[in-house]
């Protein structure tokens, strides 16, 4: 049986083959796992199609003894899986693609390329079907029958996709591997002669191998702010866990012990089967490194005990469980400041910055996430606050009242929807203290609006 075959003559060659029908999306998640697999060997694995990989090994071969032994490994390790494949090595993609579809795939020296390359069908250039079929019309069907040709009449007879595929199969012409997954800054992995499975056992070989990465961070001024940790599975499985830190990391003890938050966050999502044979510490992120002492007592600055419990609660609950804010350049309260998480922010800079605008008044401590809407009664029109209010439910006797202060739409933004606000401070007779604004003027045929939008401590 071969690929391609009618469902017809297969059953007639072999009665009892068993059928099952096309998965593209289970194919491709199969060939997405064996690209994670194939990431010990490189971190440049592209996807090439629905059924191949593209690897650049470049500077990553001398690492398992050669590009044979590299090759025979890959293959090998596959077959055991149950896979059927082959692959090919050489001076560009464009011949390895066409070596191992066409040919007989293997090592190929760039001094062999050409010859390599001509015994195949002209279909391993990578051009359309037509094409191939119109170079066969015309007894061109090798790839030696097309370079002994003139390439001007190539060009204008079947397009110029022609002459590239073959430059690239060549290695004339440059074809960059776009890999799947972003390249980390730095990378230390550890080979195990026995395969591990407790979690302990784990944590205490990420942390002997973030020393190895602690002495090249240092040799460059930089720290961590993302880490990864690849665990390879002996089946061929493969799990990364990813883990931010709030201001960049050197200390080993400090980078493992981010790991063994996320270990209790995803215990149950981690199975480790048979044991795992490779581990990899990965640093994704990374800032420079301002480095610190401690004080003549031994203690640290009060920046590291928090930038430590943000580390650990991001960790265990997800990087959106705390959030920190920062200033944005708005003069509407709302705007005026965003939050994200707290695992971003910088948390040596707090005070360094100020508010892109200062307004110099009491703000509330609390502002609520939408302004809600308030009744107010005998209102001083047409600027005066509310005598009385109804907020929630709840009737409330204002006894001093302090405005208004009047802040004008942003026009670039809101365009003819926006209105004035005329915000009060207002004081209730149980001393809580409300921030309330009009939205709008008095007229003859407008009532503006009242809104609850924040609280005073």
């Amino acid at each position: 049986m071969r690929q391609g075959q009618g469902l017809a003559e297969a059953r007639a060659i072999h009665p009892a083959i068993d059928v099952a029908e096309e998965d593209p999306a289970a194919d491709g998640a199969l060939l997405e796992a064996i690209a994670d697999w194939c990431d010990r060997y490189t971190p440049l694995v592209a996807l090439d199609g629905s059924d191949g990989l593209f690897l650049d090994i470049t500077g990553c071969a001398h690492l398992f003894g050669g590009e044979q032994v590299l090759l025979d490994d890959i293959l090998l390790r596959l077959f055991q899986m149950g896979f059927k494949v082959q692959g090919a090595i050489s001076g560009s993609p464009g011949l390895s693609w066409a070596a191992s579809r066409f040919g007989a795939g293997g090592v190929i020296a760039d001094s062999a390329a050409q010859e390599v390359l001509e015994a195949l069908s002209v279909a391993c250039l990578r051009i359309e079907a037509d094409t191939i079929a119109a170079l066969n019309k015309l007894g061109l069907k090798r790839v030696g029958d097309l370079i002994s040709m003139p390439r001007a009449p190539l060009a204008r007879r079947f397009g110029s996709q022609v002459l590239l595929g073959l430059d690239q199969a060549l290695g004339h012409e440059e074809e960059p591997i776009s890999p799947r997954r972003p390249v980390a800054f730095l990378s230390v992995e550890r080979k195990l002669a026995e395969a591990i499975q407790a979690e302990e056992d784990i944590l205490e070989l990420a942390s002997r191998i973030a020393q190895s990465l602690c002495s090249s961070l240092e040799a460059r001024g930089a720290g961590g702010r993302v880490f990864e940790l690849v665990l390879f599975r002996v089946d061929g499985r493969v799990f990364r866990i990813v883990a931010g830190a709030s201001r960049p990391l050197r200390n080993p003890q400090r980078i493992a012990g981010l790991f063994a938050e996320r270990l209790k966050s995803v215990h149950d999502e981690l199975d480790a089967g048979f044991g795992f044979e490779l581990l990899r510490l990965n640093v994704l992120q990374h800032d420079p490194y301002e480095a610190s002492q401690d004080n003549l007592l031994g203690k640290v600055s009060g920046e590291a005990p928090l930038a430590d419990l943000i580390d650990r609660v991001s960790a265990r609950l997800g990087d959106n469980v705390l959030q920190a804010f920062q200033f944005r350049e708005s003069h509407i309260p709302e705007r005026a400041v965003f939050a994200h998480p707290a695992l971003g922010h910088d948390i040596g800079n707090e005070g360094k910055q100020s508010p892109a605008v200062t307004t110099g008044r009491e703000r509330p401590l609390r502002l609520l996430s939408r302004p809600e809407p308030v009744e107010a009664f005998a209102a001083i029109v047409p600027d005066g606050p509310p005598s009385r209010f109804r907020w929630r439910r709840v009737l409330h006797d204002v006894a001093r009242a302090e405005g208004p202060e009047r802040i004008s739409p942003e026009w670039w933004l809101d365009q003819e929807a926006g209105q004035e606000r005329d915000y009060f401070k207002l004081e209730v007779a149980s001393g809580h203290r409300f921030w309330v604004y009009r939205q709008g003027h008095y007229s003859s045929d407008y009532r503006p609006t009242w809104h609850m939008h924040g609280i005073f401590a």
